[in-house]
């Protein structure tokens, strides 16, 4: 049985370069991506151009403030749990902090093991629901139900092989996220990656062939010498 890799992606927004590397680097030695910026309109920018999971966001920064940032987030409908990071710890900064759309708000200074299990408590409270659409993995006009094994795009029905509808577990459960080769490999066929085959390369063609090749807007996408992402 294949089990899929997911690792929570961290936005952090923090002026202070030691903090943010701090940061990146703790959250990524326990199993998390993490990106970061280093004022109010760069962060803006990173979190509205990729999907984050859960942001970190200092209050004092330059260009815009983390509440503004915060508020911003929210206006763009970006409704994912937010940690604010401040040295203001008073209640009525608090309130601002929780007013502007934070949910959950740290006092500095604070210690990287009650931020990491603060951050693992929002992510798991923004966790959906066990319902009966868990089970199905959208991304744009594209469908794919984990209990009928159907795939659907733009309502239309799409036949796929065991190991191409894999492969399309895969992106849809990682959209955005640009997966090498090797990556592929060790998901989809449980193997270590031979660079001497290009087998990877034609199931994503064959993948494409019956996903993309007859939709105007294509979703699989190649990194030259990288890797494969759906966009």
């Amino acid at each position: 049985m294949i089990t899929f890799v997911f690792m929570p992606r961290i936005g952090i927004a923090e002026d202070d370069q030691k903090i943010a590397e701090l940061l990146k680097t703790a959250f990524e030695e326990n199993d998390y991506e993490a990106d970061f910026a280093f004022n109010g309109i760069e962060a803006l920018e990173l979190f509205l151009e990729k999907d984050f999971d859960l942001f970190i966001i200092d209050i004092m920064m330059p260009g815009i403030n983390g509440i503004q940032l915060c508020k911003q987030l929210r206006d763009n409908q970006i409704n994912k749990p937010v940690l604010m990071l401040t040295a203001m710890g008073t209640i009525d900064d608090k309130v601002i902090g929780f007013e502007a759309g934070a949910d959950d708000y740290l006092v500095k200074p604070f210690h990287l093991k009650e931020l990491l299990i603060r951050a693992a408590a929002l992510l798991r409270r923004n966790a959906s629901p066990a319902s009966t659409e868990t089970h199905k993995l959208f991304y744009q006009d594209l469908c794919l139900d984990t209990y009928s094994k159907e795939v659907t795009r733009a309502g239309r029905l799409i036949n796929l092989s065991a190991k191409e509808f894999i492969l399309l577990e895969l992106f849809l459960r990682n959209p955005n996220r640009l997966l090498s080769r090797q990556f592929i490999a060790e998901q989809a066929w449980d193997i270590n990656f031979d660079t001497g085959t290009n087998v990877i390369d034609v199931y994503i063609n064959f993948l494409r062939k019956k996903i993309d090749k007859d939709f105007e807007r294509k979703l699989i996408h190649t990194k030259i010498n990288m890797g494969y992402i759906l966009k």
